[in-house]
């Protein structure tokens, strides 16, 4: 693992459980519920993907992982007394930022373990939005893919840049960070125009 993805992956898990313990928060669980969640939100799309992969699963085989989720959770609760006066755009930036990383990331690691373009990009998308998702369904949500601005096409524009630039020449580094930049753009652009596609709706009652 190169240096530029190890501290990049590293940065990816803290934004991530920063984002789950301040959801925590806003739900007033107890420490171990922020624990719970800011690791199932920081590990929960990595650890899918590297099931589907057959590889280890990551945050088993290096367990620094592990410390540096505790570390964030536990600095949340003893610096942000009161989370639900953190602003709910920190949340979403907070997790732009995972989103971006991880989708770079994870595409990264299925092209590594030679799968084909589109397994790469899917594999980038499960791991910069999954974790998310799971945040979500605990506390009782819709899951923000599903019901807010720009998400998951953030996360697949970020997969495909990357595998379009490191096609074109690109060192991963270069490329890496081009393409998380693009996904972050696009995502925070969609948090502040509140751009989201078209919601599907059916009325199932019977009209005369």
């Amino acid at each position: 693992m190169s240096t530029f993805i190890y501290f990049a992956d590293i940065f990816g898990v803290i934004v991530f459980a920063l984002s789950g313990a301040l959801m925590a928060g806003r739900y007033r669980l107890d420490p171990f519920g922020v624990m719970v969640l800011a690791a199932v939100t920081a590990v929960g799309g990595g650890t899918i993907r590297d099931i589907i992969l057959g590889a280890p699963i990551f945050w088993t085989v290096q367990n620094e992982y592990v410390g540096v989720i505790f570390f964030t959770a536990l600095v949340t609760i003893l610096l942000i007394r009161q989370p639900r006066l953190v602003p709910k755009r920190f949340m979403h930036v907070a997790d732009a930022f995972g989103l971006a990383l991880f989708a770079v990331l994870g595409t990264q690691k299925a092209l590594s373990y030679d799968q084909t373009i589109l397994t790469s990009v899917i594999m980038g998308t499960i791991t910069g939005v999954a974790g998310g998702m799971i945040r979500d369904i605990i506390c009782n949500k819709i899951p923000l893919i599903l019901r807010k601005e720009i998400y998951a096409l953030a996360a697949m524009l970020g997969s495909f840049l990357f595998v379009g630039l490191t096609y074109l020449g690109l060192s991963e580094p270069i490329a890496g960070s081009l393409a998380m930049a693009g996904a972050l753009i696009l995502r925070l652009a969609g948090i502040y125009w509140k751009v989201s596609l078209p919601a599907f709706h059916f009325d199932d009652e019977l009209k005369d």
